[in-house]
Order: structure tokens, then C-alpha cells, then sequence
């Protein structure tokens, strides 16, 4: 899934779903992103969810991670098997492999901006 990157945590990016996001308590490492509108209805993300991602921090099995593939950022479950990891797509569909260039960070915190 194809998530849009919105910039560092720090810069202060004005975004609905985070403004209730203390921004104090992560570090400078990390940044967002924005779910496109490749997510599916009744899913786990919805268009619009922004991800905190941290740069720094390595993945293991089962973690969320963004990695760069294509020129695209897009958004993964990391599956660990032995001492390879495959990336799989969260939309279904036939996983990767991603270079350390290519990997961006791990998702730490999920925020949704709920209509009132």
C-alpha cells in the first residue's frame, strides 16, 4: 500500500489526525506518513491514518515497516525467516525483498482522524 510522506515529527506538520499528537515524545529520528487511497474499506488503515515511523529503529518479525521500492514509499508486515527478512504488501500480494537503502523505518504509533 502507497503511503505519502508528509516530513519529520519535530517539524510541526498540521495534519487533522495529529493534532492531538505530543510531538515531544519521539525522537528526532522519526517522521509521517499518510495512508493513500490504496487502503481497502473496513481495513486496518483507512485514507487519510498518518503513521509515525522511526528511522533508527531496526524491524523484526511481524513489524510494520515503510521501505522505498520503485521510487514509491510504501507500506509493509515484515516476515523474519531464519536470517532474512521478506517484506510482505499489508494489501495482499507477493512480497520483496528491500536493500538497506531502500528500507525507511519501522511504524511506532498509528493516528486516525475521527468526523465529529
Amino acid at each position: 500500500m502507497r503511503v505519502n510522506y508528509l516530513g519529520p515529527v519535530v517539524m510541526g506538520v498540521e495534519h487533522p489526525a495529529i493534532a492531538e499528537l505530543d510531538r515531544r515524545k519521539f525522537p528526532p529520528s522519526c517522521f509521517l506518513v499518510e495512508i493513500s487511497e490504496e487502503a481497502r474499506p473496513g481495513g486496518l488503515w483507512m485514507e487519510g491514518d498518518v503513521l509515525v515511523v522511526d528511522e533508527a529503529r531496526s524491524f523484526g518479525h511481524a513489524d510494520l515497516v515503510v521501505a522505498e521500492v520503485d521510487g514509491v514509499y510504501r507500506l509493509f508486515k515484515s516476515h523474519r525467516a531464519g536470517g532474512r527478512c521478506r517484506l510482505l504488501p499489508t494489501n495482499g500480494g507477493q512480497g520483496c525483498f528491500v536493500s538497506v537503502q531502500q528500507f525507511k523505518g519501522v511504524v511506532v504509533r498509528q493516528a486516525r482522524c475521527w468526523a465529529v
